[in-house]
């Protein structure tokens, strides 16, 4: 009996303080996005839609691929997010990694962090040494939280005695394999708004957007207007992630979030039961078939109505609540200016360094060797820089000094070019430094000024600051002692009053420049809100049609990151050439621009043909002369097989206006490989020069037919730009203005002769 009663306070013990640990473990668990922690938010029905995802490092990495882990630099980061309306039930690390064969077993470690928690330990032996190795690590999915760092940590030694932290034998490499397994879990949401874009678009996650669009039946032009309106506010949001809009037609998709188009006399059928609207609404419910799955309603009495509520969604997001909202009134009061792309660099003034950054800290990095400090310029496509003898750029930076005059140095990088370096003396206080220096002298000057090579630049620019310190270590000395200095880690901050200067430039291009409207959105997003862009559409579009119109219009959002709120839209033709715009045509040109000589090519559902040139270049050179651009044949051919295309060229109505055309064989393979070329990243690069042909092989684009520019030069600079870009005119100018000095000199000595002779005669 005492044994019996002294196990019952034993059990009741262990019991009570496996009860301690388990609540110790619920309130340090982190919090997700619906306010419970993972483990309390766990749906308890046990028919809760499950998903298994493979994050690899070719998605993580921060560049992708593998990862080095050195003695210098011996920390490498992934980082993942975790849907709002999802929770992690099962997280498995898959590592593929080779150590240095120079390092020593079992002194030499592999730590994993896991929001700065320790989650797993890899100890190197013997056998692993030099050679490709697996292993798996499970990671509790209680401390997996909406935004997550796995952080990896070398700690790596080859010699017992006498290290060199420094030492290119400490390494160890992560392979591209690796990767995290996860399975998630659905959550039960509940309708609200205040937590809008959510679920429709969630910032944790980094996969392209997919957000099918669905409508009664075919959309008339308005309802095509209000749906791109808000496929460019959702495109604004989802920024580098990329972005593609199915539409179906009264149905629902299987297994995703949706936005349906309703009014009260044209309804889904899925709709049908729902109350008539009195006012511009929207609204979020679940569907009916999935409750895990949410719509987002947008309702009105007619077309109009639902412009206002995307408006409404566009302007006024912060003030969405509940279950349904109604649009009272939008109204648009001052216009965009040119060039003024929240996205884009400030043409107009000088833009300081903290107006470019993207996330918090990235202007700092810290360690042995710190990581360098990178930034973003997207710039306007048609920036004239031709004669640009440099950007002016303001450069402040503190760093920790090194001890002695050592080498170390600050390397100033653009797109992967090296423009210039300079020293980090040691300092005793302070450690600041205004830099003005010329870059394309190399040589710092008493002026102190930083300019960037012109020639350099593009759309998208990556400027970038490498910190590199030299590492100090005393090895052994004469006597036998060995002398070591502890490295210690540096601290380096780029300043955000930093500047760079892009104003006072003129806006001029040679058009037609595909690459500039793939890369930039040019020349539609001259004005962020697309205030002078007319888009053709058809009078009775396909699904796919008006799916490969959001695409576009989505694309534009987010490479300027504003909506296109005063886009406009028609589908006849002839009240399109009455309007000063760009155009922007989608599924057919009109038949009476169809033998028009700018057009190089034209894909139809019957036949196709298209322009060849004189000459063309394997690798887009940027601008051809003019006998290289010059059509050599025209050929049509027909077949069964898919075909796409984009087409640029000058419009018919105004020499400064453009049109581009997305045109496919009628087919939905034709319509689906239009749509892949502009939402594959890699695919969208290839589109250049004024034709781009998309087959399943990829995508081959054409500069051929006549150029054309848009934009204003001074005609002095014209003729500057003219003479640089042909040497044979230049040549010829050169030769006149020697023989018209050569002819004025021989004048003048005349006159003098003659004047000499009638004064001698004089005389």
């Amino acid at each position: 009996m005492t044994m019996t009663r002294v196990n019952g306070w034993f059990t009741a013990l262990l019991l009570g303080t496996a009860t301690l640990s388990c609540a110790a473990a619920q309130e340090s668990a982190p919090m997700n996005a619906a306010g419970a922690t993972p483990l309390q938010a766990a749906p308890q029905d046990p028919g809760a839609p499950l998903r298994d995802s493979q994050l690899s490092f070719t998605q993580l990495a921060p560049p992708p691929g593998s990862m080095t882990l050195r003695g210098t630099q011996p920390n490498g980061q992934i980082e993942f997010g975790v849907r709002s309306d999802e929770v992690v039930t099962r997280a498995l690390l898959n590592l593929s990694y080779r150590p240095s064969p120079a390092l020593l077993p079992t002194l030499s470690q592999l730590k994993v962090y896991l929001n700065d928690e320790l989650v797993g330990l890899v100890t190197v032996t013997p056998e692993q040494l030099g050679k490709e190795n697996q292993t798996q690590l499970a990671i509790d999915p209680r401390f997996i939280s909406d935004f997550n760092r796995v952080r990896f940590e070398l700690v790596g030694h080859y010699a017992n005695v006498c290290e060199n932290p420094a030492n290119s034998a400490i390494w160890l490499d992560i392979g591209k394999e690796s990767g995290i397994d996860l399975t998630l879990q659905k959550l039960p949401l509940k309708n609200d708004l205040s937590h809008f874009p959510e679920p429709f678009f969630d910032a944790r996650d980094t996969r392209p957007l997919t957000l099918p669009v669905v409508f009664a039946a075919q959309p008339d032009v308005a309802q095509q207007r209000a749906a791109g309106i808000l496929a460019s506010w959702f495109g604004s949001k989802t920024g580098w992630r990329g972005q593609t809009f199915p539409v179906l037609y009264n149905q629902l998709p299987q297994q995703q979030h949706a936005v349906v188009f309703a009014t009260n006399d044209a309804r889904p059928d899925f709709l049908k039961d729902l109350p008539p609207v009195s006012k511009p609404t929207v609204e979020i419910v679940s569907q009916p078939d999935n409750p895990y799955e949410k719509m987002l309603l947008i309702l009105g009495r007619n077309d109009e109505d639902l412009l206002t509520a995307v408006q409404g969604i566009a302007q006024g997001e912060l003030l969405l609540r509940g279950d349904t909202s109604t649009i009272d009134s939008v109204k648009l009061l001052a216009p965009r200016k040119a060039y003024d792309a929240p996205n884009w660099v400030r043409t107009d003034r000088r833009t300081t360094f903290a107006e470019l950054t993207q996330y918090e800290n990235q202007l700092q990095a810290d360690g042995l060797q710190p990581n360098p400090v990178s930034l973003t310029l997207n710039l306007p496509p048609d920036l004239f820089l031709v004669r640009a003898r440099g950007i002016d750029m303001d450069l402040s930076y503190r760093y920790t000094a090194p001890f002695q005059q050592d080498g170390s140095r600050l390397a100033v990088n653009l797109n992967n070019q090296f423009i210039q370096d300079y020293p980090l003396p040691p300092k005793n206080t302070g450690g600041q430094q205004l830099l003005h220096i010329p870059l394309i002298q190399g040589l710092q000057d008493n002026s102190r000024q930083l300019t960037i090579p012109a020639l350099r630049l593009g759309v998208v620019n990556q400027l970038r600051f490498d910190f590199d310190y030299a590492n100090t270590f005393v090895g052994g000395t004469a006597d036998g002692r060995c002398e070591t200095v502890t490295p210690v880690g540096h601290h380096v901050v780029v300043d955000d009053s930093s500047s760079i200067d892009f104003s006072g430039y003129r806006h001029y291009i040679e058009m037609p420049s595909l690459r500039a409207w793939a890369g930039a959105g040019f020349p539609f997003s001259r004005y962020a809100d697309l205030a002078q862009t007319l888009v053709l559409v058809q009078p009775k579009p396909d699904a796919q049609q008006v799916g490969t119109l959001l695409n576009a219009l989505g694309n534009i959002g987010a490479q300027t990151g504003y909506p296109a709120l005063r886009v406009q839209f028609t589908d006849d033709w002839s009240k399109a050439k009455d309007q000063d715009a760009d155009l922007l045509m989608i599924g057919a040109i009109p038949k009476d621009l169809q033998d028009d000589r700018r057009i190089s090519a034209l894909v139809d559902a019957a036949a196709s043909w298209i322009n060849t040139p004189t000459r063309q270049p394997a690798i887009d050179s940027g601008s051809l002369s003019d006998g290289d651009r010059a059509v050599e044949s025209t050929t049509a051919i027909g077949s069964r097989g898919p075909l796409a295309t984009v087409i640029g060229f000058q419009s018919p109505f105004n020499d400064q206006r453009s049109v581009v055309a997305l045109l496919a064989d009628g087919s939905p393979r034709g319509w689906q490989l239009l749509n892949d070329a502009l939402t594959d990243t890699g695919k969208r690069g290839a589109i250049f020069g004024s034709a781009a042909i998309i087959r399943e092989s990829g995508v081959n684009s054409l500069r051929v037919g006549d150029n054309y520019y848009v934009g204003h030069l001074p005609w002095w600079e014209r003729l500057w730009t003219m003479l640089a870009t042909h040497p044979f005119w230049l040549a010829l100018c050169a030769v006149l203005v020697v023989v018209l000095f050569a002819l004025m000199t021989w004048r003048l000595m005349r006159i003098i002769t003659r004047r000499r002779l009638l004064d001698d005669e004089d005389e």
